[in-house]
């Protein structure tokens, strides 16, 4: 069974920084794509940053220049150094690897896997 497991969040000040970082666990062939995702109280959950297997990577325009994705192919871990943090960025934030596909006979494809969330707050 692959797992997610995220470490990093905390409290921090406007203006500081955190670094997220997530590592799938269990016997896995590739990934397609990793992600993190954040969710506040009573609103969707939203992508922050994604990063495919090729190193392409996209962000949402709130975090643009302050946040930068990173993974690693070979450990599966993907992170996400947030830096310039502003209250507006305090929530759970989640890691999600996209497309996975396990060293199974036959093989297995997760099509979304998610991690537990970690909390990040940003006091002002």
């Amino acid at each position: 069974q692959v797992q997610l497991v995220e470490s990093g969040g905390g409290l921090v000040q406007a203006g500081g920084s955190l670094r997220l970082s997530c590592a799938a666990s269990g016997s896995i062939l590739s990934i397609n794509a990793m992600g993190w995702y954040r969710q506040t109280p009573g609103k969707q959950r939203e992508l922050v940053a994604g990063i495919s297997s090729g190193d392409r990577t996209n962000y949402a325009d709130s975090v643009k220049g302050r946040f930068t994705i990173s993974r690693d192919n070979a450990k599966n871990t993907v992170s996400l150094q947030m830096n310039s943090l502003k209250p507006e960025d305090t929530a759970v934030y989640y890691c999600n690897a996209h497309g996975v596909v396990r060293d199974t006979s036959p093989l297995l494809v997760d099509p979304d896997l998610w991690g537990q969330g970690t909390q990040v707050t940003v006091s002002s």
